[in-house]
């Protein structure tokens, strides 16, 4: 590449990054729904025309938008996850719902996006579907390890509800292929409860619904992850050392 071209590739990113940011910052005075190409071309002191290079409509930039959130909070998970022993699966399971949490409080308009009410008229296309499982992968890759560790334990309490009824059985099947290869249905079903369980809490909380009843909501937050992961059959803490 010659040093012409890498200038304007770099050019190229430097506003493409710009013109993301004066879009957030859209986003967070008066929502999704009024994301606006002129209004970020105004901001930003550009020709519409000039933006529409960059990205050729509003639902676009909205996507750009979606994948940059997905990721970043799936980044997270994954560092967070990634920084205790493979062997401490709580412990991982707590430190990927803990900075799920810490990024959708640091960056509320960017979670209320993903994970808030649908922008009328935005169909999300097939681009956003991978960074939106990166946290279930997460969670799904620490399933498999518990399974692969002590399968007993986790099937005991999801083999007493008796078999999966279809849909559900054919569903289950195909989400353990997806994110945790060999775990049976019935406890691949109990995880996905707990992630929906988990960004319920963290919608809750950041959307003010536990005010006056869990706010703030650290301890309620703590201890509801640990009966999930109970609920699932996630082996205990490792002990701390000494």
């Amino acid at each position: 590449m010659t040093a012409s071209k890498t200038a304007r590739a770099r050019a190229r990113a430097e506003l493409t990054s710009e013109i993301k940011a004066a879009a957030r910052r859209q986003v967070a005075g008066s929502g999704a729904q009024q994301l606006s190409l002129r209004a970020v071309a105004r901001e930003l002191g550009m020709v519409s025309s000039a933006l529409y290079r960059y990205f050729p409509s509003r639902d676009d930039l909205l996507t750009a938008l979606i994948i940059d959130a997905y990721d970043a909070l799936g980044e997270g998970a994954e560092q967070a996850a990634a920084a205790l022993p493979r062997a401490d699966i709580r412990g991982r399971w707590r430190a990927c719902c803990a900075a799920a949490r810490a990024w959708a409080l640091a960056h509320p308009h960017e979670y209320a996006l993903i994970y808030g009410s649908p922008v009328p008229g935005y169909q999300a296309p097939q681009e956003t579907i991978p960074p939106a499982g990166r946290v279930a992968r997460v969670l799904g890759g620490l399933l498999a390890d518990a399974w692969a560790a002590g399968p007993a334990a986790l099937a005991a309490d999801a083999a007493a509800a008796g078999p999966l009824q279809p849909p559900l059985g054919e569903q289950a099947a195909a989400l353990a292929a997806a994110i945790a290869p060999g775990v049976p249905g019935p406890t691949v079903v109990r995880a996905l409860i707990a992630f929906t369980q988990l960004f319920g809490m963290i919608s809750f909380e950041l959307f003010g619904q536990l005010v006056g009843s869990a706010d703030p909501a650290d301890s309620f937050f703590t201890y509801a992850v640990d009966q999930l992961a109970d609920f699932v059959g996630l082996p205990p803490a490792s002990p701390s050392p000494h």
